[in-house]
């Protein structure tokens, strides 16, 4: 072997020669100008430039973000179908005046049997989809959902169901969290808040569009293909989507997590179209995905699910489970019952289903707002915070329509629930769509799946309690509150707001680098947009000394990383 070879060679624990040091840190410096060239340009790209550089990256991303729409039409499946005769008949108990229904217990049980499978689901991904990829992880997910469907269509008892909705609940939580790591992964912060990871809404509400047009189609059916043609239409998605995933690259900052530095370079080019940005460079871009992971291998310890709690991270997770769980806490649960309350004010089930289909389509439609909102220069803490007042407001309303006389109750039913629709309005071009891109933003490269994974978690055990509270508050057989609930969640949605004022910061055209400095210095939350901060200088205008250290943590750690994986 050759001089030059064998000095090229370092075994584990030898130390490294003067000439071998020289020859990586000059690569390192290589790395950082590069690094440096691509945030440059992606803090000065506009949308329009992103869509032109990025458009194959839009398109697989919206791909992938599809599983929420296949998930939307399975969960929307569920809560119809027990209001349905046939459905009711077969699985349902006869009550004395000879009417079938399906028991309260079993009904709590069906919805929170999915929320549990959900909630493994989701601990599930934040290990598979780190192990194994975000590509692999969702084909095995699409396979086993394939396999599941089966249980529903060929379910004889309400306890066949049961399992069905546990089983099929373990991919919908992979989907849950998984299609928006991917989405935030694979575009540039131009596209990364509103074009592509609040896409992942709209999906809710195109799913649950399609479910509810297909329940209305069976409505005219009294055999029990009523309710198992809806369930056999669920095969049409994974098939497809199998083959498109199969097809996509996998994200390029997951590759470079993994040293896959050559690879993670030709998904990128994947992602791009050259022939339209031409000052685009592919190894200024990894360059950029190097220097972060460095970053952030120093900052964070680790890369547990413990590791989430600690040091700054401990403030990122807190940030991104409360601003999923405020989801549910600003009203979500109350706005479900808003059928229930046209129901009382006289209108037929039909109409109640015609009225259950606008409010999904609030849902797709209050997404375009919110990108419409966002594309004003609005910021996802701007939106956040006002969404909140807003809905406060509503929910204040809905609680003062309790106090309508009774001989004009039918009147202030309808007055409710077009109230709901306005709440659904408001949510959807706010907390319901930017949420998604906050906590896409929020937590660190490193930890992002688990950290989303916890959040999404939280929300689903709010979601369990909120679900068992909602039936006792509106329930004329129990605590019979009616509209006077809108005054309890108001008041919840009121310390919402209080929460998110001090709390929340804004992500809004802040690289993945930079948030994790701005984090690391513990800049106010309300601070966030105004402080001016660069990953590359020498000096910070707030903190010299400071940004000393993380020059030092980025030199070190890019240094140790290109001597081991490239």
């Amino acid at each position: 072997m050759a001089d030059d070879e064998k000095e090229a060679v370092h075994t584990a624990g030898e130390p490294r020669t003067q000439q071998s040091r020289k020859a990586s840190i000059s690569t390192v410096d290589k790395i950082i100008v590069n690094a440096k060239a691509a945030t440059e340009k992606e803090h000065t790209m506009t949308l329009w430039q992103g869509i032109k550089l990025y458009p194959k990256a839009v398109g697989w991303s919206v791909l992938i973000s599809t599983c929420i729409a296949m998930e939307g039409y399975d969960v929307c499946l569920l809560g119809n179908f027990y209001g349905f005769p046939q459905f009711q008949r077969k699985y349902g108990e006869q009550l004395p005046d000879g009417s079938w229904q399906i028991p309260a217990p079993w009904q709590a049980g069906l919805s929170n049997g999915m929320i549990v499978g959900e909630i493994i689901g989701l601990f599930i991904n934040g290990w598979a989809s780190e192990r194994f990829g975000y590509r692999y992880t969702v084909m095995a997910c699409l396979i086993a959902i394939i396999g599941f469907t089966a249980i529903f269509f060929t379910a004889q008892t309400v306890v066949h169901l049961l399992v069905a909705e546990i089983l099929c609940g373990i991919p919908w939580g992979v989907f849950q969290t998984l299609t928006i790591t991917y989405a935030s992964e694979v575009c540039p912060v131009a596209l990364r808040g509103y074009q592509v990871t609040t896409y992942v809404n709209f999906c809710w509400g195109l799913g649950q569009v399609i479910g509810i047009g297909v329940i209305k189609a069976m409505l005219s059916r009294d055999d029990e293909w009523s309710y198992r043609i809806p369930y056999a239409l669920q095969w049409m998605w994974p098939v497809p989507l199998l083959i498109g995933i199969f097809l996509a690259p996998e994200s390029p900052w997951w590759l470079v997590r993994k040293g896959r530095i050559d690879e993670a370079k030709k998904a990128l080019l994947r992602l791009t179209s050259l022939d339209r940005e031409t000052d685009f460079d592919a190894d200024e871009t990894v360059a950029m995905m190097v220097h972060t992971t460095a970053l952030e291998e120093k900052i964070t310890a680790g890369a547990s699910y413990l590791d989430c709690f600690r040091g700054t991270d401990l403030r990122r997770t807190e940030i991104v489970c409360a601003a999923w769980a405020i989801q549910n806490l600003s009203g979500n649960a109350f706005s479900g019952y808003s059928t229930y309350f046209l129901q009382q004010a006289g209108l037929d089930p039909s109409r109640s289903y015609d009225f259950a289909l606008g409010q999904y389509g609030i849902n797709m439609g209050g997404v375009i707002g919110a990108w419409f909102l966002m594309s004003l220069g609005l910021g996802r803490r701007t939106l956040y915070v006002g969404g909140l007042c807003g809905l406060c407001v509503m929910l204040l309303i809905m609680g003062f329509l309790g106090l309508v006389p009774s001989e004009n109750r039918d009147k202030a039913a309808l007055a409710t629930g077009s109230i709901m629709m306005v709440w659904a309005l408001i949510y959807q071009l706010t907390v319901g769509t930017v949420c998604y891109s906050l906590v896409a933003e929020l937590s660190t490269r490193r930890l992002q799946i688990k950290t989303v994974v916890l959040g999404r978690n939280l929300y689903n055990v709010v979601g369990i309690i909120c679900a068992v509270l909602s039936p006792y508050m509106l329930n004329p057989g129990a605590w019979n509150w009616s509209n006077y609930t809108g005054f309890f969640w108001g008041g919840i949605c009121f310390l919402c707001i209080i929460y998110t004022y001090f709390r929340l910061p804004e992500p809004r055209g802040r690289t993945f680098a930079e948030l994790d400095m701005l984090f690391e210095k513990g800049v106010s939350a309300r601070k966030f947009a105004s402080t001016r901060i660069d990953v590359f200088e020498e000096s910070s205008v707030e903190d010299t000394a400071t940004f000393h250290r993380y020059e030092d943590v980025a030199h070190v750690g890019v240094e140790r990383v290109v001597a081991e994986k490239v």
